[in-house]
């Protein structure tokens, strides 16, 4: 199968240039530079005039939810979502059930994905407070790295042994992915609340309890484990600018120790409570508009090294309440890449740094082999976007499995028309194919 996307803006390893990409099968096959349409026989054809073709986006944080908790979203629903907002590769996270701290919990759920998602997956393993273990024996080409919930969990997943975290930082030998807030200071800011405000705070509160503090404490430990042991350290989420100060500013080589940013805490702030409430509650909170005015100008400099989404469906119902009540967490994988395109219709960042920081660097610091660039020779995860076309967020269009999303009636000006995965036509202007099944990606080092 040869298909020719011809006529598009290619945006890739920090430059844009005019061309044509040739796919054959699975893979890229040439790169084409100039206007001219290369000739020959094509078994399909994609005029791509006006548009600009992207590496599929590599999505290094998401929660899927399966198994055991897919009454809020599943491995085949939020794979479908990715490839409506280009995303043609991810990373899940281990807090499912049964949660993926064994080699055997890894294998169901390569299992499922390889019937049910389709876009290309892996699964980050789970560090506990006793399976260093499994940890320095697990096959590191399967798994991008190792996830550590250190100071705060959302699974019952928190590792708080002094002994535990020192063994995974000495031992992971590969990258350790890691969710930092302070149990301690949550706890006690949650006291505080209750105390002044009743059981259920009202979420304008919850930076407040999951505050700043809470933040850079625990990613300070981290950090200084990290310089210990010299471990491939990438810090999830990141919120405030103090947090900011841990990271070197990447240049051509990644440093040991990065920071990923999620889409959430780019486009909203703590006043975005008072009109969407416990929609945007996350962990760790969205914080202040300052914060925020960090956070992006972090993705110019270098110290942020990853666009991720910490993609979380719930159902609406469980979304209710306030700071105990309301679950924590938010669907975003498939309004990712059209949020952070209007991020560069503002001047925050460029088309360049974007396709950076979401598809070279989730690849070069992962180690994923073929992928997240758009070479002769790699796999054709190829996606197509269509700037100066408005649409609005509409509950008909949402993919995800929960059916809401805290941009539901936003518009955006640019659009997905094709996803290529593995070279298959995905998504072909609104047209999805139901029958394309991702594969599993495989890691380098």
């Amino acid at each position: 199968m040869l298909t020719l996307i011809s006529g598009a803006t290619i945006v890739n390893e920090d430059r844009k240039t005019c061309g044509s990409l040739l796919i054959e099968n699975d893979r890229i096959a040439e790169i084409y530079e100039g206007d001219a349409t290369p000739r020959g026989h094509y078994d399909r054809k994609v005029d791509a005039a006006g548009c600009f073709v992207l590496p599929g986006v590599i999505d290094d944080h998401v929660h899927f939810r399966e198994p055991g908790l897919t009454s809020k979203a599943d491995i085949e629903s939020e794979s479908r979502a990715a490839a409506f907002g280009g995303v043609t590769s991810y990373f899940d996270m281990p807090n499912t059930i049964p949660q993926t701290t064994t080699p055997e919990a890894l294998d169901e759920k390569l299992r499922i994905a390889a019937a049910r998602s389709h876009v290309n997956y892996s699964f980050f393993f789970g560090a506990t407070n006793d399976n260093i273990h499994l940890v320095r024996n697990i096959d590191k080409s399967r798994i991008p790295g190792i996830k550590l919930f250190m100071g705060s969990s959302t699974g019952n997943m928190l590792v708080d042994r002094e002994e535990a975290l020192e063994d995974i930082f000495r031992y992971a030998g590969m990258p350790v992915m890691v969710h930092c807030e302070d149990t301690g200071v949550i706890n006690a800011n949650m006291a505080a609340a209750r105390a002044k405000y009743g059981e259920d705070p009202v979420i304008g509160l919850h930076p407040v309890i999951r505050s700043r503090e809470a933040c850079l404490k625990s990613a300070s430990l981290a950090v200084r484990l990290a310089r210990k042991y010299g471990t491939r350290l990438h810090v999830a989420h990141v919120t405030t600018a103090e947090e900011l100060a841990l990271f070197e500013a990447a240049g051509d080589t990644l440093p040991r120790i990065t920071a990923e940013a999620v889409v959430a805490h780019l486009l909203f702030s703590d006043r975005d409570y008072a009109r969407l409430g416990a929609l945007i509650k996350c962990n760790p909170a969205i914080k202040s508009p300052s914060d925020r005015a960090a956070l992006r100008a972090a993705l110019s400099d270098g110290r942020i090294a990853v666009i991720g989404t910490d993609h979380a469906p719930h159902r609406l119902d469980e979304k209710q309440g306030g700071c105990c009540r309301a679950v924590s967490g938010m669907p975003m994988v498939q309004f990712s890449l059209v949020s952070m395109l209007g991020l560069v219709d503002e001047g925050v960042l460029s088309i360049e740094r974007l396709v950076r920081l979401m598809c070279h660097n989730p690849a070069d610091l992962f180690g994923v082999s073929g992928r997240g660039y758009i070479r002769r020779g790699y796999k054709a995860d190829i996606v197509v976007v269509r700037p100066g076309v408005p649409w609005t967020v509409t509950g008909g269009i949402i993919q995800s499995k929960c059916g809401w999303s805290p941009l539901l009636g936003n518009t955006f000006r640019w659009r997905v028309e094709h996803t290529f995965c593995n070279g298959s036509h995905i998504l072909n202007n609104g047209i999805f194919d139901e029958d394309s099944r991702g594969e599993a990606l495989e890691f380098s080092r």
